[in-house]
């Protein structure tokens, strides 16, 4: 493991940790040549799988991408990262038992839902990105099914 700081290649382990989820395996470094101390999330990559995208072409599954589409979506807004972690980890795993290939409209679908428990105007600003809303109109049903969701809880 490289040191962040010196590029040294000389680490030591002085502390390793499972996650609360027991995902991600948390380490404490220290480097041997400027003793800097950082830390590694070691997570076993369980999500081998392809995309299918609208126009039938196929890509593998990227976590960074949409993790950053989420983000995007979530921009200042009170979600955590655990909580974005949370829901990837979870949707992944649900994604891998849905066999090799996956389509872009149930990712996106799931990811939707997702959010819209999570927090409602996250879910808004990811949901017209995905959906292409292409006019007011369009923009404003959305924001009224959603209203009708939440008047009933």
């Amino acid at each position: 493991m490289l040191c962040p700081k010196c590029k040294h290649e000389d680490t030591r382990v002085l502390d390793s940790r499972e996650t609360h989820e027991q995902r991600e395996i948390r380490r404490r470094r220290k480097c041997a040549q400027c003793n800097h101390r950082f830390t590694t999330f070691e997570r076993v990559e369980s999500t081998n799988f392809i995309v299918i995208k609208k126009d039938e072409s196929r890509e593998s599954y990227n976590r960074e991408k949409l993790q950053r589409g989420i983000w995007k979506a979530c921009e200042k807004r009170p979600v955590t990262q655990e909580q974005v972690d949370t829901m990837l980890n979870e949707l992944e795993e649900e994604w891998a038992r849905m066999g090799k290939e996956v389509s872009t409209k149930a990712l996106g679908e799931h990811v939707m839902d997702r959010l819209r428990k999570m927090d409602e105007v996250a879910y808004i600003r990811f949901a017209s990105v995905y959906r292409h809303f292409k006019d007011i109109e369009t923009f404003q049903k959305e924001l009224h099914k959603l209203l009708g969701s939440t008047e009933h809880k």
